[in-house]
C-alpha cells in the first residue's frame, strides 16, 4: 500500500478525500495543521471534527503547530499590505508557505510518505511530453480552486493529490452520507478564516492597525467625505463608503503616502493594463514572447482574454482585450488555456 497523508481540516471536502483514498486501499495518515493562535479560533472546532474523521476510519491522526509560520506568513502579511493600501490575496499565499510546503516536510521526515492529498477542487495531470505536472481546473467549475493553487512549484504538485478534482460538490456531500462521515452535513466557510474568527476583515484589522482619519475625494479632488482608514477600503468598493451620492461611487485608488481614498463612477475605474510581480509558471516553462491567453484578475471574475508579455524579475504585462474593471492591487492574476493553469502571480500596479 502507498502511504499518503492527507490534510484534514474537520471540513467535509477533506473528510472525503481521506475515505476516498481509504476506501482505495492506501496507507492513510490525517494531519492537522494548527494555524491560528487564541481559543475560539476556527482551528480548534476543526481540529475535533478532523481526529473525529480519523477515529470514525480507523486512521491515525496528526497535528502539527504552525501557528508561528501563519502569523508570520499570513497575518503579519495582511496587516502589512493593508497598512499600505493594498489588499493582499492570503490563500494562494497560505496554500504554498503554510499549507503545501510544511505538510510535505512533515509527510517526509516525519511520516515516511512521499504523497500528501488535501481536499481542494482542482486536478493535476502530468504530461510525458513536456515533463511538467499541469494543473487543471477541476469538473466542477463553481466550485474550481485552481486559481488558489497556482503558486505551487512543481515539487508541490508531484507529491500533491487531489481526489475531489473529478467530483461535484454534489458527489462530494453524497460519498460523505454513503460512509456516514460526522461532517456529510456541515456548513461550508464562506470567508477567509481569518474573517470568520474574527467576524470581519475590519475587526481583524483593527486589532493591529490604529484609525487615521483622512478624506474622501472625487477625481477632481474634491472632498466628499471622511474616512478613518485607508486599510479600510478596497479598490472596487461601492458599499460602505460612507457618502452620498447622487450616482454610485466606487473606490478607484488608494493613497495611502497621503491616506487619501479616491473615489469616482464606474468607468474611472477601468483599465487596460497592469503588471504582476512573483509570477510563478505552472504548467509551462516561462516563454521568451508573449503569449495569448485567458486571466482572472479575481477569484470569481469571468475569464478574459489578454496578452501575457515577460518582463525580468519574475513580472509580467498583462494587456487586456477589454479595459477592465477593479485591477486590485495585491491580488491575484491568474491565466489560462482552457483549464490548464499557465501561471499567475501577484497585481503590482495598473496602469
Amino acid at each position: 500500500m502507498k502511504k499518503v497523508v492527507v490534510g484534514l481540516s474537520g471540513g467535509v471536502d477533506s473528510s472525503v478525500a481521506a475515505a476516498i483514498l481509504h476506501n482505495q486501499g492506501y496507507d492513510v495518515i490525517g494531519l492537522t495543521l494548527w494555524l491560528m493562535k487564541g481559543k475560539g479560533q476556527c482551528c480548534s472546532e476543526g481540529m475535533i471534527d478532523a481526529a473525529s474523521i480519523c477515529e470514525q476510519l480507523g486512521l491515525p491522526h496528526e497535528v502539527v503547530d504552525i501557528r508561528d509560520v501563519f502569523q508570520a506568513n499570513i497575518v503579519d502579511y495582511l496587516v502589512s499590505g493593508y497598512s499600505v493600501g493594498i489588499t493582499p490575496l492570503p490563500c494562494s499565499q497560505c496554500n504554498k508557505t503554510v499549507k503545501f510546503g510544511p505538510m510535505v516536510e512533515y509527510a517526509r521526515e516525519k511520516l515516511g510518505s512521499n504523497a500528501i492529498a488535501t481536499g481542494h477542487y482542482a486536478q493535476i495531470r502530468y504530461d510525458e511530453t513536456t515533463g511538467r505536472y499541469n494543473l487543471l481546473r477541476a469538473v466542477d467549475r463553481n466550485k474550481d480552486q485552481s486559481y488558489f493553487l497556482y503558486d505551487l512549484s512543481q515539487y508541490l504538485l508531484s507529491t500533491s493529490v487531489f481526489p475531489l478534482g473529478e467530483l461535484n460538490k454534489t458527489d462530494t456531500r453524497r460519498i460523505a452520507a454513503e460512509y456516514g462521515l460526522t461532517t456529510a452535513d456541515k456548513p461550508e466557510s464562506q470567508d477567509l478564516c481569518l474573517v470568520e474568527s474574527n467576524g470581519s476583515m475590519r475587526a481583524f484589522l483593527d486589532k493591529y492597525l490604529a484609525p487615521k482619519p483622512g478624506h474622501i475625494l472625487d477625481t477632481t479632488g474634491k472632498i466628499l467625505g471622511q474616512h478613518d482608514g485607508v486599510h479600510h477600503y478596497t479598490i472596487g468598493q461601492r458599499k460602505g463608503i460612507g457618502i452620498a451620492a447622487g450616482e454610485p461611487l466606487y473606490v478607484i485608488e488608494l493613497d495611502a503616502v497621503n491616506n487619501r481614498v479616491v473615489v469616482g463612477d464606474r468607468t474611472k475605474g477601468t483599465q487596460s493594463q497592469c503588471t504582476v510581480n512573483r509570477v510563478n509558471w505552472v504548467s509551462i516553462a516561462e516563454p521568451a514572447t508573449p503569449i495569448r491567453a485567458e486571466v482572472q484578475i479575481r477569484y470569481r471574475s469571468q475569464p478574459v482574454p489578454v496578452t501575457v508579455i515577460p518582463l525580468q524579475d519574475f513580472r509580467v504585462r498583462l494587456v487586456f482585450d477589454e479595459p477592465q474593471f477593479s485591477i486590485t492591487p495585491g491580488q491575484a492574476a491568474v491565466w489560462y488555456e482552457g483549464d490548464k493553469v499557465l501561471g499567475g502571480g501577484i497585481i503590482e500596479q495598473f496602469s
